[in-house]
């Protein structure tokens, strides 16, 4: 038998443990040694049962998406499943940790199955841009019903072994060793000579929708009311659908169909690249993999602003207590009320129960004086974006921090060096640069410093995953990756309206192509008053920004900017806009222009690539799928389009390179010349992609 299959006889129960570390992923040796042991069993007359059960933490937790994209080795999931569900012996799935994706089809084609309270049961394919392929859109709807399967299998959203048992997805729950569990409900079926219940079989839950489908539609709209642009969630949506419409067997030819369309189209190509691009990113380049974070028990936060109330509340959220520190008491109650107004708010839709409220508040203790983080392992300051304010903070810290302390700068982008050199520990000095708001947005920019010590680097890794962060090494420059290619976009964005686009044209490609905001719109939700002030400070002019301001429309705030605003926060164009820029082109002497939706596209796109390039070249990122996880999850970037680096290896690193020169020239923009690694790599026909294998 396959080592990753132990096979043992318990007086007549057949025990299948699979052990295939770290997930017990259903890989050809597990798939292999499923199928000779239950091909075995079938001629063994002392077999009365079998128990599947898992090794370890966890229960399969899926297939083995290395495989994904090679020739299929035999034997095929199918064939292992159809030998479980038509075992003429009863089947027990005794689950403990999680049970998700094929791991959880797989426990559908058992007679029957155990959990533990707290397992993970779910169908999360589609965060892969994928469907369940082997028969899970057919048989959890027969189990659950139609309405829960469709909201579990369209949102990927797991539920646990307490909701399992009362939505009947599972038989029993059990405590302890689940080899044992399965063997004691297994000798409990024998004894009770239950029948074998084949899912395939049971359409019994499929009845009241196929009558009257108003629920089930309801839903499904539901489940996808967030999936803009995605085709996966619609493809699961009409596979459960299809349990509605006929047979099993033509269910699972549907299913078979819209599997093989979404592996081979470009969106689950994407969408799986960007799930190895999240794991790559935790490794940091030039670190011994066997560097060991130091311990966390304490975390202060300086500042209890926007910025410092929102990674308060990361930690809240993730059950770490965290210290918040702010001057003076009236600031740290303000701050305390806004985080308390927001966890309320989410308690009053529905996100969180009032004691969650309760408890998620209690492990935020508010402080007067920076004294209170003496004793923090971590310390993250989140004080103004000015460098003088960052260094006095800096310096005060060095002096009461205890020895061994991270010391964090919340900075998008000011010098982590600068900040560092301050105090006499530079060692323990590292930027953690979260994207607001905090409590939401998922990426933390981790930035290296010259000095900053391996262990550092790894500790702050290890604690922004640890409040659900995902984390992206990067090096230190000004805006370091995010921000530097944001600010390669912003200029070409500005520059399109001295040319003859529109706010609103230029926004409507923005989110066509799927990012969820435009830079005009975005503007105006920052407020369009911070940049004048900053220009005015520089003596910098801008025309067409600064004659909005010079005219009140300082954006949403104001309830206009290069938008108008009815009572809300739908932008609507304004013709005051347009004439306001077209006076503007008139006392420059310019003259406006046709400008494309395909130039738009490009020269939103392109010019961050270019930057990209540069950052590559520098070594500020290690990976250009690092470059990726951070517009991924900072910015907004459609996850279905891979990343701006990945969606370039798509389109054509030539393509890039050769529009951008042109650009350079038609707009005489020096700044959008391919960078010198974007031009080799172009006149190589290779990809950034090409990089990683270096």
């Amino acid at each position: 038998m396959s080592e990753a299959v132990k096979v043992e006889n318990r007086d007549g129960i057949l025990v299948l443990l699979i052990d295939n570390p770290p997930v017990n992923a259903l890989s050809v040796s597990v798939r292999k040694g499923l199928h000779d042991a239950l091909d075995k069993a079938k001629t063994d007359n002392s077999v009365k049962a079998i128990v599947l059960a898992c090794a370890g933490r966890s229960f399969i937790s899926g297939a083995d998406i290395r495989e994904f994209g090679k020739p299929p080795q035999p034997p095929g999931m199918a064939e292992v499943l159809d030998m479980l569900e038509n075992s003429p012996r009863p089947v027990v799935a005794a689950i403990h940790g999680n049970a998700l994706g094929g791991g959880l089809e797989t426990a559908l084609c058992c007679h029957f199955r155990i959990a533990t309270k707290d397992t993970k049961l779910g169908l999360p394919e589609v965060k892969l841009g994928l469907l369940p392929g082997a028969g899970g859109t057919q048989r959890l709807p027969r189990v659950v019903g139609p309405v829960k399967a469709v909201q579990m299998i369209v949102t990927g959203e797991p539920i646990n072994g307490d909701e399992g048992l009362k939505v009947g997805l599972v038989d029993g729950l059990f405590e302890g060793d689940p080899v044992a569990a399965g063997v004691e409900f297994a000798k409990k079926v024998l004894a009770e000579k239950r029948p074998l219940k084949r899912v395939r079989d049971d359409n019994s839950k499929l009845d009241a929708a196929k009558k009257d489908r108003t629920a089930f539609n309801e839903a499904a709209a539901a489940a996808n009311k967030r999936n803009r642009g995605l085709v996966a969630p619609l493809a699961c949506a009409e596979c459960v659908a299809q349990t509605l419409e006929g047979t099993f067997e033509e269910g699972l030819a549907f299913e078979r169909k819209k599997f093989l369309e979404l592996m081979n189209g470009e969106q689950s190509k994407a969408q799986r690249y960007a799930f190895f691009a999240e794991r790559e990113a935790s490794k940091v380049a030039g670190v011994p993999a066997d560097t060991k974070p130091r311990k966390v028990d304490h975390v202060a936060i300086i500042g209890a602003g926007t910025m410092g109330g929102g990674i308060s509340m990361s930690f809240a959220n993730a059950g770490i207590a965290v210290t918040l520190i702010e001057l003076g008491q009236e600031q740290l109650d303000r701050g305390l009320g806004v985080m308390k107004k927001n966890y309320d708010a989410t308690a009053a839709r529905g996100g969180m129960s009032a004691d969650d409220v309760t408890k998620r508040m209690g492990l935020i203790t508010g402080k007067v004086g920076l004294e209170a983080a003496t004793d923090a392992d971590l310390i993250i300051e989140a004080v103004f974006e000015t460098m003088a304010i960052k260094k006095d903070v800096f310096a005060k810290l060095d002096a009461i921090a205890k020895p061994g302390a991270v010391l964090a700068s919340n900075t998008s982008y000011l010098n982590i060096d600068e900040i560092a050199s301050v105090t006499k520990r530079p060692q323990d000095v590292l930027g953690m640069h979260f994207f607001s708001p905090a409590n939401v947005m998922k990426l933390c920019e981790i930035v290296r410093g010259a000095k900053t010590a391996p262990d550092v680097l790894v500790t702050a890794v290890n604690i922004a995953r640890r409040i659900g962060k995902i984390p992206a090494v990067v090096g230190n420059c000004d805006g370091f990756v995010g921000n530097r290619m944001l600010s390669a976009r912003s200029k070409q964005s500005d520059k399109l309206l001295y040319e003859g686009a529109l706010p609103q044209q230029v926004d409507a490609v923005v989110t066509k192509f799927g990012i969820p905001m435009g830079p005009f719109t975005m503007g105006d939700m920052a407020g369009l008053d911070i940049g004048w002030r900053s220009r005015k400070d520089r003596g910098i002019k801008s025309e067409i920004p600064d004659a909005l301001c010079e005219d009140g429309r300082f954006g949403l705030k104001a309830g206009k900017g290069y938008y108008k605003y009815e009572g809300g926060r739908a932008p609507i164009p304004d013709p005051e806009v347009e004439d306001l820029i077209s006076k503007t082109l008139q006392k420059m002497g310019k003259t406006p222009r046709k400008v494309s939706d395909e130039e738009i596209l490009e020269r939103m796109v392109y010019p961050m690539v270019n930057e990209g390039a540069r950052i590559l070249e520098e070594g500020i990122a290690a990976r250009a799928s690092d470059i990726d996880v951070v517009w991924l999850y900072g910015y907004g970037w459609p996850i279905y389009r891979g990343g701006p680096m990945y969606y370039a290896d798509t389109v054509g690193l030539k393509h890039v390179a050769d529009r951008l020169a042109a650009y350079a020239k038609e707009t005489n923009d020096p700044s959008l010349e391919p960078a010198p690694l974007l031009k080799k790599l172009a006149a190589e026909g290779k990809t950034f992609a090409s990089l990683a294998s270096k």
